[in-house]
């Protein structure tokens, strides 16, 4: 199935790497050594092992049925409109909770340098999101072009960090090598479930690229391993060039920098931040636009304010503009979205066992469903504010009159006119 989108592989990628990469690799290496110390690498590990079986089954289903509603159209599919919503609303509402949890950090950076504190980490936010907002306003040919200079240029910045300061990497900093005991492995783990969110974000992105059914596993497949050995890097540098210090550290990205370098890095670290959040704040407004035109297509949100991706963007652009103002901190904001994400990928990998044929992307999913749910165990009380909003969708559909948008299933890309995939379709493209 040839698309009409506009979206090329290399652009794909980008936003791939810029949703899932984004404010992790500036914040992350020292908010799990905090709770996990030299033992939060196992965490790192077994998040990117995962990540390849999770972007991988996101990749199939994309590839498969190349909708707006990504991973609510796939729950649709596999169970109905009622779950759908339930997945729809866990992913838009996360995303204005989350906007300004992540400018938060890149925030947290240019305060570093210029002082300010909190007021300058609240318009540091404002201009991430004007900046963002502005440019999906004008289509993602624009957003995905900017998006795709943005990862080349942020990937080479990461690389010269790490190579810079690992002369100064000291093994002696692996030990103790667990202060906080095993369990801190966990708590790392659910801490780290922020920087890999974002497969789910650009599956509402799988319509607009000019042949969904090669470009998506190709695009989903490069970004993993970019990811991957980026993540892996800098968190590895992180712990062992700075040892206990990483996890007190509110710039550990600058203060790599600053070991391998020397002079005045921290203002270049800030604009690095400033960068990587715009790219996962661009990913994912661009993905809820096009989510929220296709839960009001479905009856899942009245239609009138969502009904095309500019009026999607403003209710989600709205809606960040509300949730920096509530009382909520940092580490608790973090956990309230990543329990919304999780519940998508429980739910997304589960409509999965159910539309893959059998192989192994089925095999795949199989595995990130255990893990996913596992992961949402880990998130504790925060993860029932996912299923709050959950309950919130299932009523909401559930009052509203029978409809044939709310019954009536995406013909999907692999069998027009049906609403599960042919048998006989050609495998879709593995990831490597």
């Amino acid at each position: 199935m040839i698309s009409t989108g506009t979206l090329s592989r290399a652009q794909g990628t980008a936003l791939c790497v810029g949703a899932v990469l984004g404010t992790g690799v500036i914040s992350m290496p020292a908010l799990a050594a905090e709770v996990a110390g030299p033992a939060s690498l196992i965490a790192w590990l077994a998040l990117i092992l995962l990540s390849a079986p999770l972007a991988g089954t996101f990749a199939a289903l994309g590839a498969r049925h190349p909708d707006g509603g990504g991973v609510s159209t796939y729950v649709r599919l596999a169970f109905g409109p009622r779950a759908a919503a339930a997945v729809g609303w866990c992913f838009y509402f996360a995303v204005p909770l989350g906007a300004p949890a992540a400018a938060a950090f890149a925030g947290g950076y240019v305060a570093d340098v210029v002082g300010g504190g909190r007021t300058t980490v609240v318009l540091t936010f404002l201009g991430l999101l004007a900046v963002v907002a502005t440019m999906n306003w004008f289509g993602l040919q624009i957003s995905g072009r900017v998006q795709l200079y943005l990862t080349a240029a942020l990937a080479t910045l990461l690389v010269v960090a790490v190579v810079a300061a690992l002369p100064h990497a000291r093994l002696a900093h692996l030990t103790p090598f667990a202060p906080h005991g095993w369990g801190g492995v966990g708590a790392a783990a659910a801490i780290l479930v922020w920087g890999f969110a974002g497969w789910e974000a650009v599956s509402s992105l799988s319509g607009e690229y000019r042949d969904p059914r090669r470009d998506v596993p190709r695009a989903t497949g490069a970004a993993v391993i970019i990811v991957g050995v980026l993540y892996l890097a800098v968190a590895a540098a992180s712990v062992l060039v700075l040892g206990p210090a990483v996890g007190d550290s509110p710039a550990p990205l600058a203060d790599l920098l600053a070991v391998g370098l020397g002079g005045p890095v921290r203002a270049i670290t800030a604009v690095v931040a400033v960068l990587l959040t715009l790219g996962a704040m661009n990913a994912y407004l661009a993905g809820a636009s096009r989510l929220g035109v296709a839960l009001a297509r479905d009856g899942a949100l009245p239609a009138k304010p969502v009904a095309t991706p500019r009026r999607s963007l403003a209710v989600v652009t709205a809606g960040s503009l509300v949730a920096v103002a509530l009382p909520i901190g940092l580490h608790t904001a973090m956990l309230l979205v990543t329990g919304c994400f999780t519940l998508v990928y429980v739910l997304g990998t589960a409509a999965a066992l159910r539309l893959l044929p059998r192989g192994w992307a089925r095999r795949g999913a199989a595995l990130s469903f255990v893990a996913t749910l596992g992961l949402l165990v880990l998130t504790g009380p925060p993860a029932l504010l996912s299923l709050i909003v959950a309950a919130g969708a299932v009523l909401y559909v559930s009052r509203r009159p029978a409809s044939t948008s709310l019954n009536t299933a995406i013909p999907s890309s692999s069998s027009a006119g049906s609403t599960a995939p042919n048998p006989n379709t050609k495998p879709v493209e593995s990831l490597p």
